[in-house]
């Protein structure tokens, strides 16, 4: 068998995996002679030693509820919203107009082909600018606030009933990320039905915007916040705890090993599944009020009364509910799925599955 010289060993290998560094520079050093001081043997500092971080250890860890933690749920929140909505901006658009006018848009098939014919290709994207500002503005809001409330509302409960209670915390504390969330969305909201459902209005947001300011002011861009926040606060409320809840079932029954020890795929995987679930529920429960808002956004000077008695209560609750549920349980489970891939990227673990434990 060949002999491999020392120097050929060196040659064949990267500097820094091989150099000793000075015993005096090296924290490293310094810490394994004082574990030679208690009985262990020191490592020798005369051969060549390899000095290399693990693969698996991370630069830099963020530390759990600190600024940079809130950052980066911001950021997830960014990312999972504003690029999900704005991808199925062809399914919102058919959804607001089987709202507003179904003799037009008798059906999803139908509302696709009425589109092509009098729009083009084109047309089924109007509205994505305004979508992707404004739900890009509520994400950051709805998840970074959503873990600055459960870890407050949690403080103030105390570990005892924190744990005990803890689907009120998930409740209490998307409903207040929410409130926030939607003054943000607002605005954009308005703008984007209104570019959607009025052919000729506009072509998108850089001339929807003054026109609707111009037509109804600044305070009409909030018209809508009332019923917005009808909707969109059990959808929250909805989104959070049935997915917190969801989560923790599947590794609790359907899961043999601990979180712990499931691999970061399979833990995505049981984010987008329980995310899509938990959809399925929000759109059921927010669908009334999201027909209120289309109405309202789209008819100057509507009211509530307008809209049930033009659209009737049974159809608040089902005109346009199929689609929806199709809509929100896949933009549901791809922002669960989004948002904790962002936070695995950045060092976080992913959301739910352990349930808190009670203090004794």
């Amino acid at each position: 068998m060949a002999v491999v010289s020392e120097s050929s060993r060196k040659a064949l290998l990267p500097s820094f995996l091989y150099a000793a560094p000075a015993a005096s520079s090296s924290p490293s050093f310094a810490a394994a002679a004082a574990v030679g001081v208690r009985g262990v043997p020191a490592p020798s500092l005369a051969g060549p030693a390899v000095w290399a971080r693990s693969p698996r250890e991370p630069a830099g860890k963020i530390e759990m509820y600190s600024p940079a933690f809130y950052a980066a749920c911001t950021a997830g929140g960014i990312a999972s919203c504003g690029l999900t909505h704005m991808t199925v901006t062809p399914l919102d658009l058919v959804k607001c107009n089987m709202q507003i006018d179904p003799a037009k848009y008798k059906s999803i098939s139908s509302g696709f082909g009425v589109l092509l014919k009098e729009q083009g290709a084109r047309g089924f994207f109007r509205g994505w600018v305004p979508t992707l500002l404004g739900y890009s503005a509520q994400g950051a809001c709805k998840f970074g606030f959503y873990e600055f409330f459960k870890k407050y509302y949690s403080d103030i409960a105390g570990p005892e009933y924190a744990a005990k209670y803890k689907t009120l915390i998930y409740l209490a504390g998307s409903a207040s990320a929410e409130v926030i969330a939607d003054i943000a969305l607002c605005p954009m909201e308005a703008v984007k039905v209104r570019v959607q459902t009025q052919p000729g209005f506009a072509r998108g947001l850089s001339d929807g915007l003054p026109k609707f300011v111009k037509a109804e002011g600044y305070a009409g861009l909030y018209k809508g916040i009332v019923p917005l926040w009808g909707r969109q606060i059990p959808y929250t409320m909805m989104k959070f705890a049935s997915f917190e809840t969801v989560v923790e079932m599947i590794y609790k029954y359907a899961i043999p090993a601990p979180k712990s020890e499931c691999s970061k795929p399979l833990q995505l995987g049981v984010s987008f599944a329980g995310g899509y679930i938990a959809g399925v529920f929000c759109a059921i429960v927010s669908h009334p009020a999201d027909n209120l808002v289309s109405f309202l956004n789209n008819a100057k000077g509507a009211t509530v009364g307008d809209a049930v008695n033009k659209l009737g209560m049974w159809g608040l609750f089902t005109r346009g509910l199929p689609l929806r549920i199709v809509m929100i349980g896949t933009l549901t489970g791809a922002q669960w799925g989004l948002y904790d891939a962002f936070k695995v990227m950045v060092g976080l673990p992913t959301t739910g599955g352990v349930a808190p434990t009670p203090a004794k």
